[in-house]
Parts: C-alpha cells; sequence; structure tokens
C-alpha cells in the first residue's frame, strides 16, 4: 500500500526535512536503482556517492543530514538502518509469510507428540518424534527433524531440514535457517590403547528466547550437562557451537566463526567472521572479536580484539605496521653493512 511522506515519517520515528508531505511512496529500493515512487535510505558513509546521485523519490537520513540530491525528500532518523526496515515490512506485507496451521499428510507425527494441530503448522517430509512438544504459533518446515522429547516454544520457525536431535530445548520465538543442526554430538575422544574412543555426549542444547541460527550451522550438545545459547543471541550461516559452550545473550556470531569446548562468552559480545574462540576461554561482556581474531586466553570485556593470539585493537595494528617496516629495515641494515666493509 502506498504512503504519503508524512505517513511514512510517523512510521518510521522520523522528521521530514525536506519534501512535501503529500508526496506518494510506493516501494522500496537501494539507493541506485530507485525510482521517483521509492524509499531509499543513508545508512553507511561509503555509500555516499551513490545517495548524492540517487534518484530516490525520498531517502532516509541520519539526524543532521540537510544536503542531499534535489530530486529526493528526506526523512530524519536516529537509526536509518533501522527505520528503513519498518518501512519494508509495510511495503511487504502482501508477500510475508502466512501462517496457516495444520499438519501436512505427508508429515510424521508420533502420537505422543504433544501439539495442537489447529495452532501449529506441520510441512510435507517433517517428523516429530516420540514425546516431542511444539508450542503454538510455531511452524516446522519441510523435511525438518524434531527429535525425542524436544521441547519447543511458542511462535518459532523451522525452515526446510533444520534437525534438532532428542531432549534439546527451544524457547519462544525461535527461527532457525535450513540445514541448521541443534544438538549433534559433541566432538570428544580419549585415545586408549593407540585408538581414538567416543566420549559419550549426553547433555542437551538450550536455545533461549529470540534466537535466530543461520543456514547449516551447528551447535553441539553438551558431554553433560547444556550447551547454552543466551536469549536474543543471532548466529550466522556456517558457524560451529561446540559442546558445552555458554553463550550469553544478545550476542552476534558472524558466518565461518567458531567457538571451541567449554568456552564462555558473557552478554553482547560480538565474534566476527571466521575468528575463533579457544577451548576453557572466557569472553566478558561487550567485547569484540574482530574478523579471524583467535582468541587464546580470557579477555576483558567492552575492548575490541584482533589478531591471533588476539589482543587490544590498536597494539596489533601498531605490531603490524611495523612487521610492514621490517623489509625497509633490513635494507638499511644490508646498506649500512655494506658501506662499514
Amino acid at each position: 500500500m502506498p504512503l504519503t511522506l508524512s505517513e511514512l515519517a510517523r512510521l518510521v520515528d522520523g522528521d521530514i526535512v525536506r519534501g512535501g508531505p503529500d508526496l506518494l511512496i510506493e516501494g522500496i529500493a537501494a539507493l541506485d536503482e530507485a525510482g521517483g515512487s521509492e524509499l531509499s535510505f543513508l545508512g553507511n558513509e561509503k555509500y555516499r556517492a551513490q545517495y548524492l546521485a540517487t534518484r530516490a523519490g525520498a531517502v532516509i537520513v541520519p539526524r543532521g543530514v540537510t544536503e542531499g540530491p534535489e530530486t529526493s525528500a528526506l526523512i530524519a532518523a536516529d537509526n536509518p538502518s533501522f527505520a528503513f526496515g519498518l518501512a519494508v515490512k509495510h511495503f511487504v506485507a502482501a508477500t510475508a509469510r502466512v501462517f496457516t496451521p495444520g499438519i501436512h499428510p505427508r508429515a510424521i507425527v508420533d502420537e505422543s507428540a504433544k501439539l495442537d494441530p489447529t495452532k501449529v503448522r506441520v510441512h510435507a517430509g517433517a517428523v516429530v518424534m516420540a514425546g516431542a512438544e511444539i508450542g503454538d504459533g510455531s511452524e516446522i518446515g519441510p523435511n525438518t527433524v524434531v527429535g525425542e522429547q524436544v521441547k519447543v516454544g511458542r511462535d518459532c520457525l523451522f525452515y526446510a531440514n533444520v534437525t534438532i536431535r532428542e531432549r534439546c530445548l527451544i524457547g519462544d520465538r525461535v527461527i532457525l535457517q535450513p540445514g541448521c543442526v541443534i544438538g549433534s554430538d559433541g566432538y570428544g575422544y580419549e585415545v586408549v590403547d593407540g585408538r581414538h574412543v567416543k566420549v559419550d555426549q549426553v547433555g542437551i542444547v538450550e536455545v533461549q528466547d529470540d534466537v535466530e541460527i543461520g543456514a547449516n550451522t551447528a551447535i553441539d550438545r553438551a558431554r553433560f550437562g547444556r550447551t547454552v545459547i543466551g536469549q536474543g543471541s543471532k548466529i550466522d550461516n556456517l558457524v560451529q557451537v561446540a559442546h558445552n559452550v555458554q553463550l550469553g545473550s544478545h550476542c552476534l556470531l558472524v558466518s565461518q566463526c567458531g567457538l571451541a569446548g567449554s568456552s564462555r562468552l558473557g552478554d553482547y559480545v560480538v565474534v566476527a567472521a571466521q575468528a575463533g574462540v579457544g577451548g576453557h576461554v572466557k569472553i566478558d561482556d561487550k567485547a569484540v572479536l574482530a574478523g579471524r581474531a583467535g582468541a587464546t586466553t580470557d579477555l576483558e570485556g567492552g575492548k575490541t580484539y584482533s589478531g591471533h593470539p588476539a589482543r587490544p585493537y590498536m597494539e596489533e595494528q601498531r605490531s603490524r605496521a611495523m612487521i610492514r617496516q621490517l623489509p625497509k629495515l633490513v635494507d638499511r641494515v644490508k646498506a649500512l653493512e655494506k658501506k662499514k666493509d
């Protein structure tokens, strides 16, 4: 449904900086693709050139920005990216997911499973095993397996080919993207008589409320006790979380990072792409581990770390700068030695 500029400003909690309140906006698009009836946003300074050249009918900008393309109306917001997200929800509402309860005839639901078929949706090929519980409003995607005695909360969304193994606990409003595996065995072996002997992994995984876990990510069950994914945490695709990890609330784990067994992360910790956390390492609240960093010892909260082993960001950058000077220093030493001879 189209919105006027004034309606848009109210929707995104923004203020009109420039443009007529009755200007009609009919859709959304990127800065370099938007036309005169579409909305875009400036959320990062690296896109300023696109912003100045855009043909968008309206652009959501950070507060304080007043300059821009003459043909575009401007709406100022505290967080343009979030504000644009609110607009996206409005304009794509017609194509948004519609929850239709019911159990597909080609789904397999054990007779001992607890769910209300008038309040949950189970797609074709899905399997809900004995003793499992599915909360109202939850949707189980095609070919997804909910293992024995698994408990799933309310309003969850599991896409295709998700696997949740036995006894794991899933909170409310959890989203699991395709191919996600919850509760696979932890990676544990002991060498006995020259052979690797598997250590039983008898714990579970607890995924708390409002967590989202990306495609093909694996969360291992605890050797004993629980592997915990804290409330509101968001995990990207292709992430490995090992057995007995304790992940705090509202953490961000980015693609291809890994947390080794029994590591402990506080609240609001960020682990960037391809970074790693060693076994039994503790990272305190609001720490940031930069891309490809490796945490091998405990890290204090509230700081950004990089490098391997991980250390405070500026310290690591200074070391890298010095390393880049080494070829010049070697040349100088050689020149001095030649001069001495």
